[in-house]
């Protein structure tokens, strides 16, 4: 059988389903969307202001967009990755389009990014910065980014279905990927025969896209935008038809 309900009402209440749940125990609710940045910013740009005395200007802003950024992806790629996992009993109950689950599972996360987004903005005008029109091209990378974890998401979600330690294997890249992404420090810091790698890497990519339009006023390079695009719709094919192939035999491992 075949999904034959809305389709638009099945991904809005799916999206939400994961908001609700996520934040329904807790005392201190959607909050923690914000503490947990603000703390690890405030962690950070001690130490290395205080500490190490970074020069980089404007370094809790420079931090918190990374940061922020961070965030999102591995908390959306983690929740694709057993997304498919938890939620067997409505997959071997309702005949959804499968793929569905991970991609939700990831638009899940946007809603703590527009909260934590909306803490960054009062950083930025209370620094004075500013917005300026290369504001506009961050919605361009960010939809680049999503089709990049739709691809990763499914990939990754068909795995852990045969493979249940998938998903550890994915906060073990994730705690090395911190490190190799332009968080702590700046693109000038890496070596520069390691620069033109570092762009085809979408997290980073995405995060020195964010610096150059939010504290450097002006649009990503041509290049790096390239790079970008060009591994988001490779990763999402390859994640697709991954999926696709893998979801014939759930049935037998959910």
């Amino acid at each position: 059988m075949r999904w034959k309900g809305d389709l638009r009402f099945l991904v809005w209440e799916l999206v939400f389903k994961d908001f609700r749940i996520r934040y329904r125990n807790m005392s201190l609710g959607v909050f923690w969307s914000l503490l947990n940045p603000l703390v690890l910013m405030g962690v950070y740009s001690y130490v290395f202001t205080k500490i190490f005395a970074n020069p980089i200007p404007h370094f809790p802003i420079y931090l918190l967009s990374g940061l922020i950024t961070f965030g999102f992806f591995t908390s959306a790629w983690g929740s694709a990755t057993t997304s498919i996992v938890d939620n067997a009993g409505i997959i071997k109950r309702v005949p959804l389009p499968r793929q569905i689950i991970p991609i939700t599972a990831i638009l899940s996360n946007l809603t703590h990014l527009v909260i934590q987004f909306g803490l960054l903005l009062l950083f930025v005008f209370g620094s004075g910065i500013g917005m300026n029109v290369q504001w506009l091209w961050l919605p361009v990378v960010w939809g680049l980014e999503l089709v990049f974890l739709f691809g990763l998401g499914l990939a990754t979600a068909a795995a852990n279905v045969f493979v249940r330690d998938t998903r550890y294997v994915v906060e073990s890249i994730n705690v090395v990927l911190f490190w190799i992404v332009p968080i702590i420090y700046t693109f000038s810091m890496v070596p520069e025969d390691m620069r033109g790698l570092y762009q085809f890497n979408p997290v980073a990519a995405l995060i020195l896209a964010t610096h150059n339009v939010i504290l450097e006023g002006r649009a990503p390079s041509t290049v790096l935008l390239t790079k970008l695009a060009c591994v988001a719709f490779v990763a999402f094919a390859i994640g697709a038809a991954v999926f696709r192939k893998a979801e014939r035999r759930f049935y037998e491992y959910l």
